[in-house]
């Protein structure tokens, strides 16, 4: 009997190509594996075996769908511009990325880009005092007066000459 092959679009690995000795009858027909990528191409190259072609379609097509959050004042904010924010692309660029790269272990990839990825970044970007969308709104967008950069004034020269302010790659400055 030929069990129907149902598709697991983002690669999460959701269902098992055999059934483990404690699956049910209910158990989802299989699916093939997400792709596994050779260990020479997990070096930050990127490969041809991507799920998403970029960090719009990776946010549009898999973050917006997934992430179902109580909006507005108090909760968490969410600009449907978020593109306008800097911050907000580097962080779903850092999240597109290694969602690229841990969706490849079938094992526990998936969990381990939650945990250590998505929840800090998403906590952050959906923060209604701090992050960046604080001042947008969900339904009537991106705010016409964004909050400005960090204020910054140049530490004088001899604050690096300090060698416990250097970061070395051999040994520590102190010893």
């Amino acid at each position: 009997m030929t069990r129907p092959v149902h598709e697991d679009p983002w690669g999460q690995g959701i269902y098992a190509a055999q059934p483990t000795p404690r699956a049910s009858a209910a158990t989802p027909p299989a699916a093939p594996a997400p792709p596994v990528l050779p260990a020479g191409q997990r070096d930050g190259t990127v490969s041809a075996t991507r799920l998403f072609d970029s960090v719009e379609q990776f946010v549009h097509e898999y973050l917006a769908r997934i992430i179902c959050r109580r909006l507005g004042q108090g909760t968490a904010m969410w600009c449907p511009e978020w593109w306008r924010h800097d911050e907000a692309v580097i962080r779903f660029d850092c999240l597109w990325r290694a969602f690229e790269f841990f969706v490849t272990d079938t094992e526990t990839g998936v969990s381990t880009w939650w945990l250590h990825h998505a929840d800090p970044h998403l906590r952050a970007l959906l923060d209604p005092d701090y992050g960046p969308f604080a001042l947008c709104d969900p339904e009537d967008g991106h705010a016409t007066y964004p909050i400005g950069p960090l204020p910054v004034r140049e530490a004088p020269a001899e604050t690096w000459d300090n060698p416990l302010l250097r970061v070395t790659s051999r040994r520590h400055a102190w010893e």
